[in-house]
């Protein structure tokens, strides 16, 4: 993969200058494997899925903070030279995509959060499970579990939870303190960029409800729940996931 800002990341379609570009970020703990090749590889657009600092193969600690995060985005996007994408966020990485539409509107072309809310509240055994290297391997396997549908084949949760168990404790924890203090419940309604809310309809870690509220007060969005699907609403259905931003960005 290549890095650029000191993120690596994924990229397909480079070269493509027709459509808008893709940024894809993931959610806490995560990397940009987090995404699946349906989306990574969407056909006709310049895609690039980041790992974010401190995760996957990225240089750096991780951060506590949301706002430090989106200043992570905006430096990869000046080192590639995009002034503005398509910003794709899932869980964390859909506040990270909502603060850079607050912080940066002229730099986002439109948003699809997936796994989102305005607020990202943490259960407080997560925070102090994850931040315990005793407890941290209990802590992964219990967001893995809360984390998938009840259809969901045994092998992939297995998966994400392997790919989570690589990622650093204090990585992990600091994403989760980023998440506990996300709110931007009252500055929701200025955000007037073309937005596709998407949920599984079995989301434990951020119920459909709170995509709902993001629906209600957000002027430009339009929302689709993913019947079946749990948080990690882009790897269980991936294809539906794929089909629903093809159409949205051809509508915009």
């Amino acid at each position: 993969m290549p890095t650029a800002a000191s993120l690596y990341y994924f990229s397909h379609e480079a070269e493509n200058l027709s459509s808008p570009p893709f940024i894809l970020i993931h959610g806490a703990g995560g990397t940009h494997l987090h995404f699946p090749p349906e989306l990574r590889r969407l056909n006709g657009y310049k895609i690039a899925a980041i790992d974010l600092p401190g995760h996957g193969k990225s240089e750096g600690i991780g951060s506590q903070s949301v706002s430090d995060y989106v200043q992570s985005i905006q430096n990869f996007m000046d080192t590639t030279n995009l002034p503005a994408a398509i910003i794709i966020g899932h869980s964390m990485g859909s506040a990270i995509a909502l603060q850079f539409a607050l912080n940066a509107p002229d730099r986002v072309l439109a948003l699809v959060l997936m796994g989102s809310g305005s607020r990202l509240r943490v259960a407080p055994s997560i925070l102090e499970n994850t931040a315990n290297e005793a407890t941290f391997s209990l802590a992964v396997k219990n967001i893995t579990e809360a984390s998938f549908g009840t259809e969901t084949p045994s092998r992939l949760k297995e998966l994400a939870a392997q790919r989570m168990l690589e990622t650093r404790p204090t990585v992990l924890y600091g994403d989760f303190i980023a998440c506990d203090n996300f709110d931007i419940g009252e500055e929701l309604s200025t955000i007037e960029k073309p937005t596709l809310i998407l949920c599984g309809t079995e989301d434990k870690m951020t119920p459909p409800n709170y995509s709902k509220l993001l629906h209600e007060q957000m002027p430009n969005s339009e929302l689709r729940l993913i019947e079946g699907a749990g948080h990690m609403v882009m790897l269980e259905k991936p294809r539906e996931i794929a089909e629903a931003v093809e159409r949205f960005v051809e509508s915009i």
